[in-house]
């Protein structure tokens, strides 16, 4: 029983399946997956590029953020299906509409739980209750949009005939497209089709509109209970790209389309999906989500399509279609004739990123070019991955971003590894930071979280190779738990050094930002100590300023002779200037002291310059103490960002 064409999803024929991609609200809610505006509107484009049906855009209701970003894409991607996530309630549906009324083919999709389980503990409420809620929701919606989808969650858990009358409901309310949902992927490929099948006996008018599952993937079944439901007369499969989306994933977008496309003499079944962009679409979206594609996936993963057995790969080599049932040049795996060089200029570095797909004009084209000048120095040739990596690094948000300008190492056998850092804050301000660690990287992290002062735990830090060969791009991802959700927080593409943070990090409430005085005030230490001497010189006998200049020519001595590589020193500068700064505060002081001890309490000039000199520097000395000192650093296995 095929389902009725809607004008939302036009096809050719009853066994066109629509494609609706739900990367950019499922697969975002994927833990540690935290994409930007920017960021959603590109991977929102290049769905389009790929042909699908319907984008989920995402849930306006749940933050501002996501609102704007559903917005943004209504206003800006032609083509598809522009749909809105709600909840039955009347703020989650108008929240939508006031997102996706903007695109030409708006949808509200909005769904309330059908399960037992859910009503009872989630919604605590009833049976009628939520056939209430469906009835308002859809009729809500559809006095606003007339694309309306409608959902029972946990259906696959919930009694079915209650299902199906809640189904009627909005059908009866004029929802045109019904998506069942195995919410946590419970459901077997012969349970889930015998339920539709149920479904178009029980639901009134179900076969006039068009139907859709939506299944997850907790028991490696998401793909196989898809194709079931098409097989009991769906027409649309709700899908994300590498199979992103909560817990264990969503039926994989790439996979089912494959399905559908090579087995097609078995089913009959078509897609409007032009598989040639898959591969390029799974890199883009696991560059900007932090998620790496395992390499034995199906479709996309690295060995999809490679032979290591000396059997397969003779038959491979006398016929391809020996041990592959597709060739990777229908996914897009070919490789691009496209090359660059570093003689190779701006114009056709455009010509090239349109081949790709990238229309790039302004001043993102100038960034574009500078940064495919910098990489072209360092390769001899440029090619197409290359310029995908560098265009979606180049092309992103970046005006919260915290930049890693700078940064020194030092490790060696039988020494604590340090690092020191200098980070462009968002504010223009450049931030230093120094710190040892239990290894280079932990250090250069610990470093990081001195000089901006915020607090996260390391989860997963990975380095992976964008391109082949000696001088590949790679690309550097970390993944953080701050405040009690994990964040991709860095991902950056770089040839041997360099990287971004790409999300603003936030400030802890008062010692963090203690510590960044203390820094900043320790840059002008000597200066403060040369004006007290200038002082001193003015108004005390010969003693002391001679007393004051043999103490800064002995507190530059190590430094200068650790910087020349002089008398075999080998602590690490970075102590040296330390213990040198702590020092000449100290030295301070005391010349404070000195100083008004030998005019007399009563001069009032002399209490004012000791008492605002010792609060700066005894403020400092505390905080640098407490900072600098072995019990106060982080413990193993967290890295503060």
């Amino acid at each position: 029983m095929g389902p009725k064409i809607t004008e939302g999803t036009e096809g050719n024929d009853a066994n066109r399946v629509h494609i609706f991609d739900t990367t950019l609200r499922d697969g975002e809610q994927s833990p540690g997956i935290s994409l930007n505006t920017a960021e959603k509107v590109e991977i929102a484009q290049q769905l389009v590029r790929l042909g699908v049906d319907v984008i989920e855009a995402g849930f306006p209701i749940a933050s501002p953020g996501d609102f704007e970003a559903v917005e943004a894409i209504a206003k800006r991607v032609e083509g598809p299906v522009i749909c809105g996530l709600a909840r039955t309630h009347k703020a989650d549906i108008d929240a939508a509409w006031g997102a996706v009324k903007h695109s030409e083919r708006p949808r509200i999709h909005t769904f309330v739980s059908t399960s037992d389980i859910h009503i009872e503990h989630q919604l605590r409420t009833d049976r009628e209750d939520v056939k209430g809620q469906a009835r308002a929701a859809v009729s809500l919606a559809k006095s606003y949009c007339e694309d309306v989808e409608f959902s029972p969650m946990d259906a696959t858990r919930a009694d079915l005939e209650y299902t199906a009358e809640v189904i009627a409901i909005a059908v009866e309310e004029g929802a045109t497209t019904i998506n069942v949902a195995d919410t946590v992927g419970y459901t077997t490929p012969e349970e889930y089709a015998e339920m539709w099948r149920r479904f178009y006996e029980l639901v009134p008018g179900l076969s006039e509109v068009e139907t859709s599952v939506h299944c997850h993937d907790d028991l490696g079944l998401a793909v196989a209970n898809s194709y079931a439901g098409i097989g009991a007369g769906a027409r649309q499969v709700e899908c994300a790209i590498n199979g992103l989306g909560e817990r264990a994933g969503n039926c994989s977008l790439e996979e089912i389309v494959m399905l559908i496309r090579v087995r097609e003499d078995v089913h009959g079944f078509s897609t409007g999906v032009n598989s040639r962009e898959i591969a390029r679409t799974s890199r883009l979206v696991s560059r900007l989500t932090g998620y790496p594609v395992q390499p034995n996936k199906a479709i996309v993963g690295r060995n999809a399509f490679a032979h290591e057995s000396g059997i397969h790969q003779d038959g491979v080599l006398k016929e391809r279609s020996t041990y592959e049932i597709m060739d990777a040049t229908e996914v897009g795996l070919e490789s691009n004739s496209i090359v660059l060089g570093k003689h190779s200029g701006r114009h056709a570095l455009r010509d090239a990123l349109e081949q790709l797909g990238f229309k790039v004009e302004g001043n993102a084209l100038n960034s574009a070019f500078k940064a495919f000048k910098e990489v072209a120095d360092r390769k001899k040739q440029v090619t197409a991955l290359d310029l995908e990596a560098i265009v979606s690094d180049e092309m992103r948000e970046r005006s919260d971003a915290h930049e890693l300008a700078s940064f020194e190492v030092e490790a060696g056998t039988g020494r604590e590894p340090r690092a020191k850092v200098v980070i462009t804050m968002p504010s223009g301000e450049e931030a230093v930071g120094e710190s040892g660690g239990d290894g280079p990287i932990d250090a250069v992290f610990r470093a990081i979280q001195m000089a901006t002062g915020t607090e996260s735990e390391l989860r997963q830090y990975t380095v992976d190779s964008v391109t082949e060969g000696e001088d590949a791009l790679g690309e550097v991802t970390v993944m953080l738990r701050t405040d009690g959700f994990l964040a991709v927080l860095a991902a950056g593409v770089a040839l041997s050094h360099g990287g971004r943070l790409r999300r603003p990090l936030r400030n802890r409430p008062l010692m963090p930002r203690v510590l960044r005085v203390s820094a900043r005030i320790e840059r002008y230490t000597w200066l403060v100590v040369l004006v007290l001497l200038g002082t001193l010189v003015a108004s005390i006998d010969y003693k002391w300023w001679m007393l004051g200049y043999a103490a800064v020519l002995i507190l530059l001595i190590r430094p200068l002779a650790v910087r020349l590589g002089l008398g075999g020193v080998n602590m690490p500068e970075a102590q040296w200037r330390s213990v040198a700064g702590f020092t000449a505060r100290g030295t301070a002081s005391l010349y404070c002291l000195a100083f008004s001890i030998n005019h007399g309490l009563g001069a009032p000039y002399a209490r004012l310059l000791a008492g605002v000199t010792l609060v700066v520097v005894v403020t400092s000395i505390i905080a640098s103490t407490i900072s600098g000192l072995p019990l106060s650093r982080p413990s193993p296995g967290t890295v503060d960002l």
